[in-house]
């Protein structure tokens, strides 16, 4: 079968896919990715065929953060104009030809696409963005819990009333498809009716699936990015790494490079004031003296293993090739899903308490370093978890669930 995954966002959003497109090739089908230009070659080193996606997140996730400073109406209109290239790059990529669309987050055009297309869709998250009293909306702003009604309400209030920017997007979408008109209500109901099948690429050892959760959601465990063929660690990282006592990895995700030199600088003064090395993913790359060292993009599951700790931003896929490693954790949590995976660190006894983006300062985050490398029951717990998740195969479940979708009468 030609499967069509659609994983919109930065590299933390595409990577997973790699690797559950990776096994769906194993197991016979065609694979394409539809992704940024910027992740081209993540997706084609999988083996796997890229289709481009116009736009880029990278500024919407800096003026989320603050990181600039842009006014609302500015803000709207960016929104705006980065759904419609999604759209648009959704539409030309399913074009080109699917059977069934696997569909991310941030994919939900997808959805009216596959519609028209005639063809199946289902939900491949990496993100538990489903009504549950058991935490608030993961994916809004609001932060805190409402109590278990207020939690549920809020997420359904999320996708029955999305913002103007992605109802009108929808809205026009199926009007260009030539689909009659339908609410984001009805678009919930209809998926809620009919069981619309969603697999998690998250473990439900870090995050159980919530108990009231309808049929057709599914937790099964994490997709593992595939290690690009060929690929061996450049001299001077493996003779820093074995130089020394082992080193701290401190990244803060996809957004770091528009602010690379601050964050370096506060990883370093970090660093010093804990009296630890450090591998820094901040953007800057080089020695940084004898105890600090940047790179670039490093497989996670070659580097992490040889980590003290791992200090992150706490996208969905670092948090797992953290806990893969069974290394200590530090969560450096800004927007979205973060938090809610700081918050699973430190309750599985691997983190200390996490460090809100906002509040982060050299002084903190040393002294969250020391304690994650110098208590040593956050390692042995990590080391623990870690046996335990190795052991999942959750793209196991994305596979079946294609077979079942593909077998079944159109």
């Amino acid at each position: 079968m030609r499967v069509l995954i659609i994983g919109v966002g930065t590299r933390g959003d595409v990577a997973p896919y790699t690797g559950m497109g990776a096994r769906l090739r194993e197991a016979g089908h065609q694979v394409a990715i539809a992704a940024h230009e910027p992740y081209a070659e993540l997706v084609t080193g999988a083996g796997l065929e890229h289709r481009a996606i116009p736009g880029d997140p990278l500024p919407l996730l800096a003026s989320a953060k603050g990181g600039a400073r842009v006014s609302l109406a500015a803000k709207a209109r960016m929104f705006a104009q980065y759904a419609t290239q999604v759209t648009d790059g959704i539409v030309e990529a399913a074009e080109r030809g699917a059977d069934i669309l696997l569909l991310g987050v941030a994919a939900s055009a997808g959805y009216h696409v596959a519609e028209a297309m005639g063809v199946p869709s289902m939900g491949v998250h990496l993100q538990p963005v489903e009504p549950t009293g058991d935490f608030p909306p993961v994916m809004s702003a609001l932060g805190r819990s409402f109590g278990r009604w207020g939690n549920r309400a809020a997420a359904r209030l999320a996708f029955a009333v999305p913002s103007p920017a992605h109802a009108g997007s929808a809205r026009r979408l199926r009007a260009r498809l030539g689909l009659p008109p339908m609410s984001s209500r009805a678009v919930y109901r209809r998926r809620e009716s009919t069981r619309w099948r969603v697999v998690h690429g998250y473990s439900p050892l870090v995050l159980p699936r919530p108990a009231d959760w309808r049929e057709g959601l599914e937790v099964r465990g994490y997709w593992w990015p595939p290690r690009p063929p060929g690929w061996v660690p450049d001299g001077v990282l493996a003779d820093f790494v074995e130089s020394g006592p082992p080193p701290v990895f401190i990244g803060f995700g996809s957004q770091a490079a528009a602010r690379a030199e601050e964050f370096t600088d506060l990883a370093v003064r970090a660093l010093r004031r804990a009296g630890l090395r450090g591998v820094l993913q901040t953007g800057v790359s080089g020695p940084l003296g004898d105890d600090v060292l940047g790179v670039g993009d490093v497989p996670h599951d070659w580097l992490f293993p040889r980590m003290a700790a791992v200090a992150h931003h706490c996208g969905s896929g670092t948090t797992g090739a953290g806990l893969r490693a069974g290394v200590p954790a530090v969560g450096l949590p800004a927007v979205n899903d973060q938090p809610l995976w700081a918050s699973r660190l430190t309750a599985l006894g691997v983190a200390p308490d996490a460090i809100p983006f906002r509040r982060l300062s050299p002084e903190r985050l040393g002294a969250a370093l020391h304690t994650a490398v110098t208590e040593d029951s956050y390692r042995c717990r990590a080391a623990a978890l870690a046996t335990r998740i190795q052991a999942e195969d959750g793209a196991a479940a994305v596979i079946a669930a294609v077979h079942e979708h593909t077998a079944a009468p159109r």
